[in-house]
């Protein structure tokens, strides 16, 4: 997505406006659409003072105007004292610091209610900082992209302009004080979770009759001895290497993270559904929500304990249940366009059962590459077993073992060809293997290719609309969107913990990490700035926060005023603050007034 600066000549008047665009693949080629208008800057309502920070971050409304150096009032209209005699080429820059991203981030915890939450449920200790706050810093770096606490504390903290919006001096940030941190917030993991819901419904309207479960794991760095979940199993990461552990997360269709639960890293994902659903109805109660999950979470087990619980679900099924449909998939009729090129259309149960739905889907892209796919593995296959039987014929041998295990393992190399494809070795009466014989061997009204591109659905749902029940389960694509945003953006892998609490508080705040981020997208959506939260914050996070140092004379003195002050936004950057209603804060404050020497 990019801003585009749009001139229109009206009546003779010059009018400027900027639009919101996306490049789009169409079947000309790639394509412009404007996603949204967003009008003229207008910079006065963008900027107010420093001492409104918390004003600005609650995105309550500024209170009275405040004039200060950098305000463009006549003197009379200025406090006394605000006109300094500069020396204009000695001028010093310094203490650059992010604070575009930081000031979003904490911005969307404030306005979550993060704080306000945190700051009922901790007592307050003796603690010089309190833990709301330095969980507000754990977030909010997480958002950044930090990947452990211990780079929170040792650099990226004293880069950022927090100091300044959150109050916390950096010396108070350390290792040792954001692990306790992660101590505290983790005890009330449940009250977060159950928060994050509300403000959900209050501020998006979301509802929440579909649930969206699904599975990943995140890999350790270090053996993880302490951590009684971590363990080796199936890694998403390809880290089959290190220790993992597996990580369920319920989201709504939207893509808004509802709870999360920590499981052993050599759990089965069709385990984990029944835990998962009992803690769901514990918390937020029994209703009439639809279940949808990929086919790595079916099982007849689930089935029925969904039923039993009077729930609904939507579900994908194992490709082996696609065989039995070849007649319905060879059928040219009776199928319902659900979007460009993908078709769907109801099915009898294999059974009789009247209580369950079966939606069988076909995509014609999909198909078609995945037919190439199974071509491309059927010639290489060939050519390779051709290579075998060539070197049977030149050089017969009797120790067929080698020659086996050299099939097996082109064999292993393009499993979707095997399963069409056979070798058998030709012995003389010696038993010497003297070629090798190749064979298809598809049954009577097998189709190789026929269920390439299909997919079966399996649901209680009384919906019989097959392209609705299609949508409903594309919405998982959501929770997976969910999980890339968690390892892509906010630093989910790998992890550095050794105690299993301290892990799982570990992925509660990257949990409220993504909560932020996909509520930044709801947001964005909202105000008309399409979905690409990733774009936005970087470009907001070309935002710096600087000090001046502006020698001055003052009754015979030179003095070095060191002002604190914010860069400017880029003018298509000031659009996309002024669209969300954020607002920076204005002119500078003086943090230093430093005597150097006497004047004549």
């Amino acid at each position: 997505m990019f801003l585009r600066k749009n001139r229109k000549r009206i009546d003779g008047e010059l009018y400027e406006y900027w639009t919101l665009c996306e490049s789009v693949r169409t079947e000309q080629g790639p394509r412009q659409r404007v996603v949204a208008t967003l009008g003229k800057l207008e910079e006065d309502d963008l900027r107010v003072g420093w001492d409104q920070i918390e004003a600005l971050l609650d995105g309550r409304k500024p209170g009275p105007w405040q004039p200060d150096l950098a305000d463009k009032a006549s003197p009379s209209q200025r406090s006394p004292g605000a006109w300094e005699l500069a020396d204009l080429s000695r001028i010093e820059v310094g203490r650059v610091r992010e604070f575009g991203s930081v000031f979003l981030g904490l911005a969307l915890w404030r306005r979550l209610g993060l704080h306000e939450l945190l700051e009922s449920l901790i007592e307050p200790g003796r603690e010089d900082v309190p833990w709301a706050d330095v969980a507000a810093v754990l977030t909010v770096g997480k958002f950044c992209g930090q990947a452990s606490e211990l780079g929170i504390a040792e650099s990226w903290y004293s880069r950022t302009a927090l100091e300044d919006i959150a109050g916390i001096p950096a010396e108070s940030v350390n290792d040792d004080r954001l692990y306790r941190a992660l101590d505290q917030v983790g005890a009330h993991k449940d009250r977060l979770c159950e928060h994050l819901m509300k403000r959900y419904e209050s501020w998006f309207g979301v509802h929440f009759e579909f649930l969206l479960y699904d599975v990943t794991s995140t890999y350790f760095e270090g053996q993880a001895e302490g951590n009684e979940k971590a363990a080796r199993g199936y890694s998403r990461d390809h880290r089959a290497d290190c220790k993992q552990v597996c990580i369920g997360l319920v989201c709504t269709p939207e893509g808004l993270p509802l709870n999360f639960e920590v499981f052993a890293g050599n759990r089965a994902d069709v385990t984990t559904v029944g835990e998962m659903v009992q803690k769901m109805e514990e918390r937020f109660g029994k209703a009439q929500r639809v279940w949808v999950m990929d086919r790595g979470m079916v099982s007849e087990d689930n089935i029925s304990m969904l039923r039993k619980r009077q729930a609904h679900y939507l579900v994908g099924t194992p490709k082996s249940q696609l065989r039995a449909y070849e007649v319905e998939l060879a059928e040219k009729e009776n199928w319902t366009d659900v979007q460009p090129g993908v078709e769907a259309r109801l099915v009898a149960h294999p059974d009789g059962n009247g209580q369950e739905r079966y939606v069988l889907c076909r995509s014609k892209a999909r198909g078609a590459k995945e037919r190439a796919m199974l071509e491309r593995q059927m010639c290489a296959l060939t050519e390779e077993l051709l290579k075998i039987d060539a070197s049977l014929r030149r050089r017969p041998t009797t120790e067929v073992g080698p020659v086996e295990r050299r099939i097996g393992r082109w064999m292993g190399r393009y499993p979707a060809a095997a399963r069409w494809l056979k070798a058998d070795l030709v012995r003389d009466e010696k038993g010497t293997a003297m070629a090798l014989e190749l064979s298809c061997p598809v049954k009577e009204g097998e189709h190789p290719t026929l269920t390439k591109g299909a997919y079966l659905l399996r649901t209680n749902c009384t919906e019989t609309d097959p392209a609705k029940l299609w949508r409903w389960y594309m919405q998982l694509t959501q929770a997976e969107a969910a999980f890339r945003t968690a390892k892509s953006d906010i630093g989910l892998r790998p992890v550095f913990h050794q105690k299993t609490e301290r892990v799982e508080a570990h992925l509660l705040v990257c949990f409220l990490s993504l909560a932020l981020w996909r509520t930044l997208e709801m947001w964005m959506k909202g105000k008309g700035l399409g979905t690409s939260a990733r774009k936005l914050v970087e470009a907001i996070g070309t935002i710096r926060s600087m000090d001046v140092s502006v020698p001055v004379k003052r009754q015979g003195r030179e003095v070095t005023l060191k002002l604190r002050t914010v860069a400017k936004p880029d003018a298509d950057v000031a659009l996309l603050l002024a669209h969300l209603g954020l607002r920076l804060p204005r002119g500078s404050r003086l943090v230093e007034n430093v005597v150097e020497k006497m004047t004549r």
